[in-house]
């Protein structure tokens, strides 16, 4: 099972994505029936939070009261005394910035391309912010989700596993390359702010598991470029996905900023990560993240999908974490979504729903694809457990007419928990998504039902995913796809976007095994993506997008994230996988900078491995190699990218300003013995003496050992002269056959007087 702190974290905040299922804070319904729709701009959920009573509560009352976690996935985003709302102001939300202070909101963010605005209120001034004009709909930011789940110079004191497991120690030694001149950007939950773990940024610079002028290792030794760091709550998984990319790129350049903030504030710095140094980014070339809102569309590309395609149509990579929401049952189901092709009405409802005023309650979805009418939709929960049901529909954002909203009911029809956002009409948050949660108190498995009422509008496709960050939901009414309903699919957002890598998780102990609860696709969409407030258009067909695309190690090893295991801490979850993967992508950016954005993509996922007898749908393309990915590049590959050697540590400047900073002396260490015998030569590894290939010429790998640890080595290639050569050698070879000789050479100068050799003959593949 995943751990407590690593997932993908889910937002209308953010959800990050590794394995550390931190559990889903509790939230507890209260019992009161929601009041009547179309009352004004705020949300049901804010109405009720903005009444003094309620406002005065304690934050476990207020949370219980409307039916959300106290804290984690899902639950309100406070800063301070202040709750974080998202208003949509069509008329221009720089244009009403000055009214929006005046009744008393802090301006968080504000989107670039569509209207809306992130806002940090008291609760009691919620009503005045409905007040201002042009503010049309208000609504509560949720806590998104993260997709979890003194060292030496080559990764620092915790390794993880994925080195050896993705072959990229193999690609290292072969070509040369540690990611020098590389920058990678991480987009998670935050960087340095967490309390009580077990290392901070610092200690983890002074161990070798982040690079920093307290470190002693050459050039690792420029600090992470921070540029927006997270919330105060955050868990430093961003931190924890750096030491990956460390790990397997130890010469790269790391820059850090924060998915947490709001949506767009997500965006944006996908866009400054990638933005040049002199316009105020990090100028990376390789940007990932672990993190997911609520709320971002299963039906078309969101704004946060629309910055990731900008920067890698300017040439970037960009890979994501796929997710940890997949479910399996006792039968061997995968029960994480469940999707119709049109909300077929009942014409009834359960009674629980048809008794509420003003809802209308006749309309109610029918789950059973057969001739028999089912109003509700079985989920049993797990003890302990909080269920989070993400309903949309397919309608594109601001271009809503329909009026969905979700209601939980318990085995005896009581209602327990509901979302009832006023989604369509010019009062409306133009967005078809619903999200309700319950926490399940008790101490055993309860089945609630799911109920969906159509308020208004047309009859559109729907689909609901249940966001459990690994576990918590044992069963479901419908576990199978049945005529045109689908079950099982769960990934989403950006992660299903074309233009990103989205990456599915296999434990570092077992290559042939995808995690159970990393995310499976496809993805479908039917509109265009999210462009400004003009409702996208449909597409002619359907796009259905082949998710994840490729597969890498989770649960490898960390300093201090997130789960304790046989006194190692590991980092669990697609949260992990996504940044072994960005690093293999650096690597390879690398290795053939001139590489377009797309080549890249394709040498990662046409080299990529089969992951047992899993489908596409759960390993995308397979597991990651990059010796092979690098291997494969056409044309000469740009290493000399060797292991560092230490250093001196670099002296702080001063606060304030002072000196330069300078490299203090590094303690000599004691003199090696010198051996006084030439060293033996061993080939280690080197090609079959017969390969076949397709092509004129074929890159192929050697390794060399020696019985001296301190030797070096001089290789000789056909008729060409003695040189020397890495330990880790490759070079392309044409057809015919070759000889290569190599001799190590001792500390003192004493070489090998018989060097190695190896005979092959390169022929055409018949």
């Amino acid at each position: 099972m995943p751990s407590p702190q690593g997932l993908r974290r889910l937002v209308a905040r953010a959800l990050p994505f590794a394995l550390a299922l931190a559990a889903l804070a509790p939230a507890v319904a209260s019992g009161a029936f929601p009041g009547a729709k179309g009352r004004g701009p705020l949300s049901p959920s804010l109405e009720e939070l903005a009444r003094p009573a309620v406002a005065a509560e304690p934050l476990a009352a207020q949370a219980r009261r409307l039916g959300v976690p106290l804290e984690g996935p899902g639950s309100l985003v406070r800063d301070g005394g202040r709750v974080l709302v998202t208003a949509r102001v069509p008329g221009g939300s720089s244009a009403a910035f000055a009214d929006l202070r005046q009744a008393g909101a802090r301006i968080v963010s504000a989107g670039a391309t569509i209207p809306s605005v992130t806002l940090a209120v008291p609760p009691a001034r919620l009503p005045d912010i409905a007040a201002v004009p042009g503010v049309r709909a208000v609504w509560q930011v949720r806590a998104p989700v993260v997709r979890t789940p003194a060292g030496q110079c080559e990764g620092g004191a915790a390794i993880s596993e994925g080195l050896g497991q993705l072959r990229v120690d193999d690609a290292r030694g072969a070509f040369e390359l540690r990611g020098k001149g590389q920058t990678v950007g991480v987009l998670s939950d935050s960087f340095d702010v967490a309390d009580g773990s077990a290392t901070d940024a610092h200690g983890d610079v002074l161990s070798g598991d982040l690079p920093g002028p307290a470190g002693t290792c050459e050039g690792q030794q420029l600090p992470v470029d921070v540029l927006a760091e997270g919330p105060a709550e955050g868990g430093d998984e961003g931190r924890g996905m750096l030491q990956i990319v460390h790990d397997l790129a130890p010469h790269a350049s790391l820059a850090f900023a924060t998915a947490f903030e709001s949506e767009e504030s997500f965006a944006e710095n996908i866009e400054r990560l990638a933005r040049p140094t002199s316009e105020g980014g990090a100028d990376a070339g390789t940007i990932v993240d672990d993190v997911a809102w609520f709320e971002e569309p299963f039906f078309q590309d969101g704004p946060i999908a629309v910055a990731i395609e900008d920067v890698t149509t300017d040439g970037a990579t960009y890979l994501s974490a796929a997710g940890n929401d997949n479910l399996i049952d006792s039968g061997g189901n995968e029960i994480a979504s469940w999707e119709a092709p049109a909300f077929r009405d009942s014409l009834g409802c359960p009674e629980a729903v048809e008794k509420l005023p003003g809802f209308k309650g006749t309309h109610c979805m029918d789950f059973n694809p057969e001739l028999a009418v089912d109003r509700s939709f079985g989920i049993t929960v797990a003890a302990g457990k909080t269920l989070t049901v993400d309903l949309q529909w397919a309608e594109p954002w601001f271009g809503v007419g329909s009026d969905l909203d979700a209601f939980l009911l318990s085995e005896t029809g009581k209602l327990l928990a509901d979302s009832i956002e006023e989604n369509a009409g010019a009062s409306g948050t133009q967005r078809p998504v619903e999200i309700v949660q319950w926490e399940n108190t008790s101490t055993v498995a309860r089945t609630v039902r799911l109920v969906v009422n159509r308020f208004s509008g047309a009859t559109p496709r729907l689909k609901f995913i249940l966001l459990q960050n690994g576990g918590g939901v044992t069963a479901t009414e419908y576990p199978e796809s049945s005529g045109e309903d689908v079950v099982g699919p769960a990934i989403y957002g950006h992660a299903g976007s074309a233009a990103a890598i989205a990456v599915a998780a296999v434990p570092f102990n077992n290559s042939a095994k995808v995690e159970r609860y990393s995310s499976r696709g496809p993805v479908t969409h039917y509109f265009g993506p999210v462009d400004g407030s003009t409702p996208a258009a449909s597409l002619g067909s359907p796009e259905v997008l082949a998710k994840p695309d490729l597969a890498a190690t989770d649960c490898g090893a960390s300093t201090f994230f997130a789960s304790l295991s046989a006194g190692v801490w590991r980092f669990c979850g697609t949260s992990a996988a996504a940044p072994h993967a960005a690093a293999a992508a650096a690597l390879l950016r690398q290795a053939k900078p001139t590489l377009p954005e797309q080549q890249v993509r394709s040498a990662l996922t046409d080299t990529a491995v089969p992951v047992g007898a899993f489908p596409a749908t759960a390993a995308g393309a397979g597991l990651l190699d990059a010796f092979a990915a690098i291997d494969g590049l056409p044309g000469p590959i740009e290493g000399g990218d060797g292991p560092s050697g230490q250093v001196g540590a670099l002296e702080e400047e001063p606060a304030g300003g002072g000196a330069v900073p300078t490299v203090a002396p590094a303690a000599a260490p004691p003199p090696a013995p010198v051996p006084a015998e030439p060293p033996a030569t061993a080939i280690l590894k080197r090609p079959p003496n017969l390969v076949r290939t397709r092509a004129r010429a074929v890159r192929l790998a050697f390794h060399f050992g020696s019985d001296q640890a301190s030797a070096t080595f001089l290789c000789k290639v056909d008729r060409s002269r003695f040189r020397a050569c890495p330990s880790r050698f490759s070079r392309r070879f044409g057809l015919g056959r070759h000889v290569v000789r190599v001799e190590a050479r001792g500390a003192t100068g004493l070489l090998d007087p018989t060097p190695a050799v190896a005979r092959f003959r390169l022929v055409r593949a018949g």
